[in-house]
């Protein structure tokens, strides 16, 4: 591609457009202030090359020539704190630049090239097209506001206690529970079989999601998202634990919960994507 026409591209990603030419960074159409060269510089390279290490020794480089003199680690991080700062980033949970210790940076949100000639061009690798659609059924990950830190996992938290005093409650009340079933004509060997092995697997599983939202574990949002297929059944499933309880809740109450628990797995996710603080 001739230097004429790299200076006419034009990059979208997300609610942002990044100017090639003028190095203006745009969100929601409007200017943001304006960056400084090598933060324009860094961001043009992770934008013409979106999921696709950059080096930090391309970056030297690039900015600066090999006869220059320049605290080169304090040069790179300023420019990619400030490009974080501009795009609402982290670097805990990134939506757009991935650091890789001791390597470089990533730009790992899907990116669109236009003012071609032509017709526009959407760089993004099918895994990415097919996740991206899969959340957008939810929510857009760019409408998503940008919550606390201290917000999220406080949030986070208090949902698996929840989990855990549903689980440990029916557990200490089987007998009851049993009676219950039997007053209504439940097969109840079958309900309290499969009560008692869901209960077995996801106590473990919400002490660790406890553990990890604790010790601030930084892939939490990425293993969550593994394990969101199997937790998301399991938590549809305990969606039901209030009619356990029916005749301490009322039938009403039990109806009303149980239709709150069955958003509670959708919530978890977008918590753990809200979270860039």
């Amino acid at each position: 591609m001739t230097q004429p026409l790299r200076d006419r591209r034009q990059f979208r990603f997300g609610v942002f457009e990044f100017d090639g030419a003028t190095g203006e960074l745009r969100k929601d159409g409007r200017i943001e202030p304006r960056l400084r060269d090598q933060a324009v510089q860094i961001l043009t390279m992770l934008l013409e090359r979106p999921r696709e290490v950059v080096t930090r020794e391309e970056i030297q480089q690039a900015l600066w020539p090999a006869d220059t003199f320049v605290d080169f680690e304090h040069g790179v991080n300023t420019a990619v704190n400030q490009l974080r700062g501009a795009l609402g980033d982290s670097a805990s949970n990134p939506r757009f630049i991935q650091t890789l210790p001791r390597r470089g940076y990533r730009f790992i949100a899907p990116v669109e090239i236009v003012g071609l000639p032509n017709s526009a061009v959407s760089i993004m690798d099918p895994t990415a097209a097919r996740s991206e659609l899969r959340e957008s059924t939810i929510a857009r990950e760019d409408d998503l506001p940008i919550a606390s830190g201290t917000v999220v996992r406080s949030l986070f938290s208090l949902i698996q206690i929840m989990y855990l005093t549903f689980y440990l409650i029916s557990l200490a009340r089987v007998r009851q529970i049993e009676a219950i079933l039997q007053e209504g004509a439940f097969r109840s060997r079958w309900v309290l079989v499969i009560l008692i092995v869901t209960a077995a697997v996801g106590i473990p599983i919400r002490l660790y999601l406890l553990t990890a939202t604790a010790f601030r574990y930084q892939g939490l949002a990425r293993k969550f998202r593994t394990l969101f297929p199997f937790v998301f059944a399991l938590d549809e499933l305990w969606a039901l634990a209030p009619f356990l309880l029916v005749n301490e809740l009322g039938l009403g109450i039990a109806i009303a919960c149980t239709a709150a628990l069955l958003y509670v797995p959708f919530s978890e996710r977008t918590l753990l994507r809200m979270g860039h603080s």
